[in-house]
């Protein structure tokens, strides 16, 4: 069977597509081959400068709008206009994340930084753009996963992390948080009958700018480390298909899980991928559900 690469997407002329930290990265990838294919790109980014920047690069029908997803007045602000301009979205890649490495650090309102990246931001813009989704004939949301999510663990009696600390098991619990996010909300849609479908995708160890920074304060160490992982990573062209395929490809189904086919899912052509157990447990999403609904002050709609 012949792999799966993004010059199968379909047609995306007449989609509009919002896609997370896409001035970067996997964000920036994905942003480019769906303008590429024809859709009206969103590009939400905290920087908009770096933002017109990919912009100009990616060409195509592009705007560029500011979006902090550690601020919930931002991302209410950002979710406002968008939907204002734009009634009806077909496609909501919730791509950008935090990986942070050093000290424990906080939002604007208080959270801890990878929680309110990875699963917080994310939770209130997909639940205030739900009904412009809805509006769209065949709408996805991808939510963005991790490898990490399956050896992490949620501790609902500390989701902030303020109790012994570390960084690297703090991006993991916040990529385990999205993962159960993205897998409630595809219950919660079917159980109402949207016509929104929710996937997810990770993108297998894949070479981003997010690797030598999260390991900068590690001095040379760090460095050491980071340019290792430089050179036994796949290309960031690579581990962008999963959420490319997540995001277009005919067929998928709400729920579906897609990644990187080979050596435990580390690198590959696009496969369907492994969903950790935690990730799976209806009780723990329903939990999760909860507590991001009190934290964001966001519930859905049709509740």
């Amino acid at each position: 069977m012949t792999a799966w690469t993004a010059d199968h997407i379909p047609d995306q002329r007449g989609r509009v597509a919002v896609v997370t930290g896409a001035n970067s990265g996997l964000g920036l990838v994905t942003a480019t081959e769906l303008a590429r294919h024809g859709a009206r790109v969103v590009l939400a980014v905290r920087d908009t400068a770096a933002g017109r920047e990919a912009a100009r690069r990616i060409g195509g029908e592009t705007e560029v709008r500011e979006l902090d997803l550690a601020s919930l007045a931002s991302v209410r602000a950002f979710a406002a206009k968008l939907v204002a301009d734009h009634p009806r979205i077909d496609l909501l890649v919730n791509n950008a994340g935090a990986v942070l490495l050093g000290p424990r650090r906080t939002s604007a309102d208080g959270f801890e930084l990878h929680l309110a990246t990875n699963l917080l931001g994310h939770f209130a813009l997909t639940g205030l753009l739900l009904e412009s989704l809805a509006a769209a004939r065949q709408a996805r949301v991808v939510s963005l996963s991790s490898l990490t999510h399956r050896t992490a663990r949620l501790d609902f009696a500390d989701l902030m992390y303020e109790r012994n600390y570390r960084g690297s098991a703090a991006y993991g619990r916040s990529k385990l948080a999205a993962t159960v996010f993205g897998v409630e909300l595809d219950r919660r849609l079917r159980a109402a009958g949207s016509p929104v479908v929710s996937v997810l995708a990770h993108p297998g160890l894949t070479r981003t700018n997010l690797t030598p920074r999260a390991w900068a304060h590690r001095g040379r160490a760090g460095r050491a480390v980071a340019w290792l992982g430089l050179l036994t990573t796949q290309s960031v062209q690579q581990g962008a298909l999963p959420q490319l395929h997540a995001a277009t490809a005919p067929g998928v189904r709400g729920g579906q899980f897609f990644g990187p086919a080979r050596l435990w899912e580390t690198w590959g052509p696009v496969a369907e991928a492994r969903l950790g157990r935690g990730a799976a447990d209806p009780a723990t999403g329903k939990r999760l559900w909860a507590a991001a609904e009190e934290l964001t002050g966001v519930s859905y709609p049709g509740r």
